[in-house]
């Protein structure tokens, strides 16, 4: 496979996992937000960019409750989780222009989630002729991108949705 250039790729395969135990439940313990791609908070979830995107603005939203079925959210953290969704939805679909969106949670392992153990949403903007011939004959995924350029185009839309600030 051809690899282009995705230097955010290098910090795992040198490093491994940057946590111990669960990023989902670690990195919003940090106050370093840009570094661990934390876009946004309240006191039940957070949203953060995925390190490993499908496409550029490929953001997860988390609940802070370590859980891997959704049944078991409490009503409250329930519908924070849901709230924030729906405002990471809009936010990704105007910071991108995006003309589609795939919206999905992968729940346990044979379902494809690679962190099994912590529920989360997948937000990925799409759209028309997004998928070109360098997936298929090149095997090769164009990110046009950096992580960092992303984090700085989302974080102050949520910065503004949630003016309260980060609740630590």
């Amino acid at each position: 496979m051809e690899q282009l250039w995705a230097p955010w790729r290098m910090d795992l395969i040198e490093k491994g996992n940057p946590t111990k135990g669960c990023i989902f439940c670690e990195l919003p313990r940090q106050r370093n937000d840009r570094e661990n791609l934390i876009l946004g908070r309240t006191p039940h979830t957070f949203a953060i960019l995925n390190r490993f995107p499908y496409n550029n603005g490929h953001l997860m939203v988390v609940p802070r409750t370590h859980l891997a079925d959704l049944g078991l959210l409490g009503r409250e953290e329930h519908q924070e989780l849901s709230e924030m969704l729906r405002v990471a939805m809009r936010l990704v679909g105007q910071a991108y222009r995006a003309q589609g969106q795939n919206v999905g949670m992968n729940l346990g392992g044979a379902a494809g989630a690679g962190i099994a153990d912590h529920l989360h949403w997948h937000v990925v903007p799409r759209w028309v002729g997004d998928t070109n011939f360098m997936p298929v004959i090149g095997d090769t995924k164009v990110m046009i991108e950096h992580l960092h350029a992303s984090w700085d185009r989302l974080r102050p839309l949520f910065d503004r949705e949630y003016s309260q600030g980060p609740p630590w």
